[in-house]
């Protein structure tokens, strides 16, 4: 089975050329079982799984690692993995944990490629006002942005947050795609996406742009120092 089209494998292959350095994608799952357990199960995992290979198919500087979230609950627990799918990326480029729950299909998509090839480069494109901003953070930052796969406007606010976590090594920044766990979408009241909660202190709804969301940032930042 393919997920992607014969047109979109080429454009992937293209746009990895510009890859640099060397990807990890460590990739957290259920061992399938024939048996049908109630309570236990991950209905996107297989799919998941398929589709971040055929991903790191088009190229040789992307190695994925397929985890059993069960069986190695201490690396899931170290890694900040509490549900599945997630992945996390990590290379030499990322100062930071930038990681990914739920499937990165639709719109996601391209915050997965982006977030895979700033992982690479080891660079984010970020302004530098906003990298001088995010340099001089010197507090834990976690961010959470909820997405879901037909959003348009998402994409920009998903790649902000991951990007965030490719320049500081005090920002953790994870993606959600939040139809997959209704449980967060009642937690944190998600009317509408995107959604962004940072330390659980600062929230805001909606597609910003970057000068914006830095400014959240340092809100979140301060805020933590309080």
């Amino acid at each position: 089975m393919s997920f992607l089209s014969t047109d979109t494998q080429i454009e992937v292959k293209q746009l990895f050329e510009g890859l640099t350095g060397e990807v990890r994608l460590l990739f957290f799952t259920l061992r399938e079982s024939p048996l049908i357990i109630p309570g236990r199960g991950c209905e996107t995992c297989k799919d998941t799984r398929l589709l971040l290979e055929e991903v790191v198919s088009l190229t040789d500087k992307i190695k994925i690692e397929v985890h059993d979230f069960e069986a190695e609950s201490d690396l899931a627990r170290e890694l900040g993995i509490d549900r599945i799918p997630a992945f996390v990326i990590a290379g030499d480029g990322v100062k930071g944990k930038v990681r990914y729950f739920g499937m990165p299909s639709g719109y996601e998509f391209s915050v997965f490629l982006g977030a895979l090839l700033d992982a690479s480069n080891g660079k984010s494109g970020l302004s530098e006002a906003s990298l001088e901003t995010v340099q001089s953070v010197d507090t834990d930052l976690h961010i959470q942005v909820f997405v879901t796969p037909t959003c348009s406007y998402c994409p920009q606010v998903a790649r902000l947050a991951h990007k965030l976590a490719i320049e500081s090594k005090h920002v953790t920044a994870d993606v959600i795609e939040v139809t997959e766990f209704p449980n967060l979408a009642q937690r944190y009241a998600i009317r509408g996406v995107p959604k962004t909660v940072i330390n659980e202190t600062v929230e805001f709804v909606g597609n910003v742009p970057e000068t914006e969301f830095i400014e959240h940032v340092r809100r979140a930042s301060h805020s933590s120092k309080d």
